[in-house]
């Protein structure tokens, strides 16, 4: 394996920040070694600061988008946490649907809902699958489900709705198994009812949220981890910017908005905590 020296990693880290946001230290030159060793060897590179040149002059940004796939965690799975779930299926959107109703029985509810770092797409399907069961008809409704990550590769597989065993094992029902996916080959599809409620794309948090439009619910869980205090606080901002009045706000279970986005103020409903604005 390729070895990384201490001037590699200043190098490495601050290319990986100026491209993702995301923070990463010395502490991390396991993690740099393990993640890029094989985009470096591709490369016919000798050491990091040589392949750190190569994507500073790869025009088509191919071994950009290597790097961001290889260093976003994309660690997800369905139904993660589980109380998040639960509160949307129990409070959030029975709320949002009563404040969204319209008055003309002709006119459909439009929920509008962002999962701000998507991964592979586990977490906007978990939701698409809570409002299925929740709602059932839904030719009453106008549902927006839009998932976004930084990945290529990870827009890429939540796009296609297809998953390995051991991903379908993550959090997942055996009744929700066999009632929203079917086999193909040697992984699961999901069902193209739940495929179609949901859209994702690439997107950079770290950007300005132009164009994003507002939004009832986001779902902005266990990624601001990965930044700084001062991008968080910018990254929160953009979000109270782009939430709807009465919209909710969930967050990692491990997470706080204390001290990083005063416009929020934490709410619990039984076991969970969720923000809206002030």
């Amino acid at each position: 394996m390729l070895k990384i020296t201490s001037e590699e990693i200043k190098l490495i880290t601050k290319y990986i920040y100026d491209i993702s946001g995301i923070y990463l230290d010395e502490s991390k030159k396991y993690l740099l070694e393990t993640r890029l060793n094989t985009i470096a060897e591709e490369q016919g590179c000798a050491s990091y600061h040589e392949f750190y040149a190569k994507a500073k002059a790869d025009a088509s940004k191919v071994i950009e988008r290597k790097i961001i796939d290889a260093i976003s965690t994309n660690e997800t799975l369905f139904f993660r946490d589980a109380s998040p779930f639960q509160l949307l299926q129990h409070k959030i959107f029975p709320e949002l649907i009563d404040a969204r109703t319209p008055k003309t029985p002709a006119l459909k509810t439009t929920l509008k809902i962002w999962s701000a770092a998507s991964s592979t797409g586990q977490e906007l399907y978990s939701v698409a699958i809570v409002l299925q069961e929740l709602l059932g008809d839904l030719s009453k409704y106008t549902i927006k489900l839009l998932g976004t990550d930084i990945s290529d590769a990870a827009i890429a597989q939540a796009s296609s709705g297809k998953f390995n065993k051991f991903e379908m094992e993550r959090g997942l029902a055996r009744d929700k198994l066999t009632r929203y996916f079917t086999p193909a080959g040697q992984t699961w599809k999901i069902s193209d009812q739940i495929r179609a409620m949901v859209n994702f794309r690439k997107f950079n948090l770290m950007q300005p949220f132009t164009g994003l439009g507002k939004f009832d619910v986001v779902l902005c869980r266990n990624v601001a981890i990965y930044f700084t205090l001062e991008d968080r606080k910018k990254l929160f901002n953009k979000i109270a910017d782009i939430l709807e009045p009465d919209g909710y706000l969930l967050i990692g279970s491990t997470e706080s908005l204390t001290g990083i986005c005063p416009r929020f103020i934490p709410k619990r409903h039984l076991r969970s905590i969720f923000y809206q604005l002030h």
